[in-house]
């Protein structure tokens, strides 16, 4: 009952990840970035915390498969997890236990990971590297929403969606990008707007948290 994407943009060094299911609030439980070290996605009987620890993993210095299988060997319930790792340089992992169930499929490709399951259609995952890896020169936010949308178009789910969300992370300790869509009935193109909302400003606000003698206030506000 979701699918999901990992991505890296070559030209920036960022790392992200976006998903969509029919349960709420997927983008505290799913996704997880780190600036300079990966992203990873956790989902099916979904454990929260088994996406800081493949990035603990990568951090080390493992590459995404050597992470991969340090952090399925160390899972218990490993059977019942669909998870997605990218690394720094781009290299990508995916596992997808017995236990996971319904209509599910994964594929990897350049810069980029997908994972599905309770789909509509178990080649989800390759529509939605497709369109990751269509437009390389885009932001990597807009290739991660341009691959959720494909995912949808090429079946999405068996139920509706309701939740969506974006996560990107480049220099800081902070994410570059963390949007979310809660209880909505087209939680993907919400998110969407959200993002074309917040990317005019998304630089303005490092800058105001890393130096914000250089900062410029949004049009319109008065600094008093």
């Amino acid at each position: 009952m979701t699918f999901s994407l990992v991505g890296r943009c070559a030209r920036t060094g960022m790392l992200g990840a976006v998903v969509t299911t029919s349960a709420i609030s997927v983008g505290a439980r799913c996704q997880h970035t780190r600036a300079g070290i990966g992203a990873a996605l956790t989902q099916h009987r979904t454990d929260p915390r088994l996406g800081p620890l493949a990035l603990d993993l990568l951090a080390k210095g493992l590459a995404a498969g050597e992470a991969m299988q340090a952090l399925v060997a160390a899972t218990p319930h490993r059977h019942w997890r669909q998870l997605a790792l990218i690394d720094a340089a781009g290299r990508t992992a995916v596992y997808s236990g017995a236990n996971v169930r319904g209509e599910k499929g994964e594929a990897q490709g350049r810069d980029c990971a997908a994972i599905a399951n309770i789909v509509r259609s178990a080649a989800l995952p390759d529509a939605m590297v497709a369109a990751f890896e269509k437009s390389p020169g885009l932001p990597l936010a807009r290739r991660l929403l341009d691959a959720l949308e494909a995912g949808e178009a090429a079946g999405g789910e068996r139920q509706p969606v309701v939740s969506a969300a974006l996560l990107v992370a480049h220099r800081e300790s902070f994410a570059y990008v963390d949007l979310r869509v809660d209880d909505h009935a087209q939680p993907i193109a919400e998110l969407s707007r959200l993002w074309s909302t917040y990317a005019p400003e998304a630089d303005a606000y490092v800058v105001r948290a890393v130096d914000p003698e250089q900062a410029v206030p949004p049009p319109g506000m008065k600094i008093g």
